[in-house]
């Protein structure tokens, strides 16, 4: 089996270690070194990672986010080099971090003045438009429309509350980014109702 998430975990941790510890990442208020500790504490700090998406367990989770950031950053990005045992066998990476790394990966790259859209592998992209539907009927899920998804290699599908129709047409990977909430950057086509569709555009959308 091919594990297109160990290939993106290589790559950005490439990319973290090439852009330094403190450059930016489209993460509000996060730089290179938060958003490497976050990688390390969803995976190797199960006391912590609960707060991600609890808010009870938010401040434990933020003090050692912290922690881990304040450390040594070559140190911190091979920590993020490098799968945990519980992840190695490569069905448990593609299920945990196929979409993971991805998105986090472009939160560096796009981050960046000048940068420019990857071309993926087709089985990639494949593999991306079969966890798409999920974090798009999150992401949209109170939104006032009803949303068609066309994903250039997939099946289109809808999401949203319902009401007007719109449109989002684009490589799985550039949708992954529109409906996880990086819209300004993604390279869709949104068509339907101008007003509506502008409202999408600049929605709080995300995972």
């Amino acid at each position: 089996m091919t594990s297109f998430a160990r290939a993106e975990r290589l790559a950005l941790a490439d990319t973290l270690l090439a852009a330094g510890p403190d450059a930016p990442t489209l993460c509000d208020g996060w730089t290179t070194r938060d958003l490497a500790a976050h990688l390390v504490l969803r995976e190797r700090r199960p006391d912590a990672a609960a707060g991600i998406l609890l808010k009870a367990a938010a401040g434990h989770t933020a003090k050692v986010q912290a922690g881990l950031a304040a450390g040594d950053y070559a140190a911190l990005v091979g920590k993020v080099r490098t799968p945990p045992f519980w992840v190695r066998p490569g069905f448990a990476e593609e299920a945990v971090n196929l979409v993971e790394f991805l998105v986090h990966h472009e939160d560096v790259r796009r981050a960046t003045p000048g940068w420019s859209a990857r071309t993926l592998d087709p089985a990639y992209e494949r593999a991306v438009a079969g966890r798409l539907r999920q974090s798009a009927r999150l992401a949209a899920r109170r939104f006032p429309a009803a949303v068609t998804v066309e994903p250039e290699q997939g099946t289109p599908f809808t999401v949203g509350a319902g009401g007007e129709a719109l449109v989002v047409h684009g490589k799985p990977a550039e949708l992954l980014m529109f409906f996880t909430g990086r819209q300004g950057v993604a390279d869709v086509a949104v068509t339907g109702p101008a007003a509506l569709a502008e409202r999408l555009r600049t929605a709080r959308l995300g995972l």
